[in-house]
């Protein structure tokens, strides 16, 4: 499944944020192989079938992996076959979710302190889901000592491929991701192993490939601030001229999602800031924008405000480009962390 992608990029997980609206307004920009769901917490409960509708949501043309989280091996490999029925080209493993709430249930990345429990429920799952399934885990808990030990289990359960965030639980998002440990894990696996973790520029991803030999880049909140980085990341596969955005560029993508998320939800301010916090980071004006968006009362001073600031923005003002030229993230290292 992995190898045979059209574009080697996946959409990352997110919660509350990889829904179908988003999903498919990224895909719209092309180059993404992938698109991955955020997380259906299973429970005891069997999965409701409304949560399998909602969750198994297509884009024409581009697989789906849907991440399930849960550390129940039964109701996991039930859930896990019952969204492959239901059209999941890849059903996929949260084992990296470093949040306190979902780590004090003992799912996530709380499941990389349980080796025994890990190849439990993911043997259970490999035996319920025919096609392609996989896991995204991070470095480790509070040590990456055991990263390529936990890597094993993952890998002798029968998953097609892992996918591994290069920080440890306790680091949450802090820090520079240590691309030495997906370089470690490619050179020690027999799996094709995906390397996730501050690709923040397109020219990023081509990076990570080259200095840790991984299969597929797998991008997460660097695509809410560029929507564009998919699209760049073929161009300069392709060897073409990438695409390079002005404010009118940003501009016009803000009503495109304000007019789908209006369709979709029932209060879109919320959604719209959350896209903003992201986005306004690249505006090279000390983040002027970005404060006096997330304080706009409604969707219409938001846009107000990005009509003012964004409209005629030139390209070079803003740190959207395939090589970062203005440099305002901290891109991952596989030299040092």
């Amino acid at each position: 499944m992995l190898l045979s992608l059209r574009h080697r990029t996946l959409l990352a997980p997110m919660e509350g944020v990889t829904h179908p609206t988003l999903r498919r307004l990224l895909a719209s920009h092309g180059g993404v192989g992938m698109l991955c769901t955020e997380f259906v917490r299973i429970s005891r409960a069997p999965i409701a079938p409304k949560t399998l509708r909602a969750a198994v949501v297509k884009v024409p043309g581009i697989p789906l992996s849907v991440q399930v989280m849960g550390n129940d091996a039964a109701k996991m490999a039930e859930a896990a076959g019952l969204i492959a029925r239901a059209g999941a080209d890849v059903v996929d493993i949260n084992l990296g979710c470093p949040m306190p709430r979902v780590v004090r249930k003992g799912v996530g990345a709380a499941m990389l302190k349980d080796p025994e429990l890990l190849a439990r429920v993911l043997g259970a799952m490999r035996g319920e889901v025919p096609g392609a399934l996989s896991a995204k885990i991070r470095a480790g808990f509070d040590e990456s000592d055991d990263v390529l030990r936990i890597a094993e289990v993952v890998q002798n359960a029968g998953v097609d491929f892992l996918t591994v965030h290069p920080r440890r639980r306790c680091d949450y998002y802090e820090g520079v991701a240590d691309w030495r440990i997906v370089r470690t894990l490619r050179e020690r696996l027999d799996i094709p192993v995906v390397g996730n973790g501050d690709v923040w520029y397109a020219r990023d991803a081509l990076r990570l490939e080259a200095e840790t030999g991984c299969d597929a880049v797998m991008i997460g909140r660097p695509a809410l601030r560029n929507p564009w980085i998919f699209r760049q990341i073929d161009e300069l596969r392709r060897h073409a001229s990438p695409f390079r955005p002005t404010g009118d560029d940003v501009f016009a993508w803000l009503l495109r999602v304000r007019e789908a998320y209006d369709a979709t939800f029932p209060r879109t301010v919320g959604k719209l800031k959350e896209l903003l916090s992201w986005i306004g980071r690249a505006v090279d004006d000390g983040g002027a924008f970005r404060r006096s968006a997330l304080r706009a009362p409604d969707v219409d001073a938001i846009l107000r405000l990005a009509e003012r600031t964004l409209r005629r923005l030139p390209a070079e003002r803003l740190d959207l480009d395939a090589e970062g030229t203005l440099a305002l993230e901290r891109s991952g290292s596989a030299v040092a962390a």
